[in-house]
């Protein structure tokens, strides 16, 4: 299946009980949340913390995210052997569809995440797109990567966890051996731990990349970008990879 046809899915799933207005209305508020008051509202799931946000992240953020990460995956010019894409804080689970997606025959996907709605909204990500998958409610620095891990994806979330957190987490990642993503926001004033991290990666090898992806996006997006008053024509990131 193809992100378009996803996305129609997805809209029905959300809009049952939403007007388009309320989405819109949401997702102002959510990009507020975002932007301004990220470790506030990111420290007790207060982003998430009614229908009308939860459903603005799913349909705006959710295909950005998609189809940034296999711009960096497509860039980076990787193919991973036959496996598991472990997604780690997967949220709605796009991060480790988008990888997964990309190889052919499609890879496997197990998602980790502490939301029960976010759980939710992955296993009917990873089920639209057809893949095989597995979705737990595990905390992304206690989890443990299966033996047939062919790469961790770990993109939105390492700023989220405390130093201790992060640190047990960049050990698991030097101890696994395995491929590793990680993807955060362009702004290290949310990351001010990537340097460090960056260092430890390009010791295993490992690069340090900015994005500025200039997309087409999906005709849904528009919309909601063009209603709620935003630009999401240049995609920016900050990746890790090793």
């Amino acid at each position: 299946m193809n992100l378009n046809k996803y996305l129609e899915q997805l809209e029905a799933r959300h809009l049952v009980d939403l007007r388009f207005s309320d989405v819109t209305r949401a997702l102002r508020a959510l990009s507020s949340a975002y932007v301004e008051r990220r470790e506030s509202a990111l420290a007790d799931h207060k982003a998430l913390d009614g229908a009308g946000k939860r459903a603005a992240f799913a349909l705006y953020y959710g295909p950005l995210h998609f189809l940034l990460v296999q711009h960096i995956v497509r860039e980076i010019g990787v193919t991973f052997d036959p496996g598991v894409v472990v997604d780690l804080g997967c949220g709605t689970g796009v991060a480790g569809a988008a990888i997964a997606t990309l190889q052919s025959p499609p890879l496997g996907v197990m998602g980790f995440d502490t939301h029960p709605w976010t759980l939710d909204e992955a296993r009917f990500t990873y089920r639209t797109f057809g893949l095989k998958a597995d979705v737990r409610r595990v905390h992304a620095a206690k989890t443990r990567f299966p033996a047939d891990t062919s790469v961790i994806v770990a993109a939105f979330v390492v700023n989220e966890l405390s130093d201790k957190d992060r640190g047990v987490l960049l050990d698991e990642f030097k101890r696994s051996r395995k491929h590793v993503l990680v993807v955060e926001p362009i702004s290290q004033r949310i990351s001010p731990w990537w340097d460090e991290w960056a260092t430890e990666f390009a010791k295993f090898g490992g690069r340090a990349d900015l994005w500025k992806a200039r997309i087409d996006s999906p005709p849904l997006v528009k919309r909601l970008a063009k209603a709620a008053g935003l630009r999401p024509e240049m995609l920016t990131a900050r990746s890790l990879f090793a």
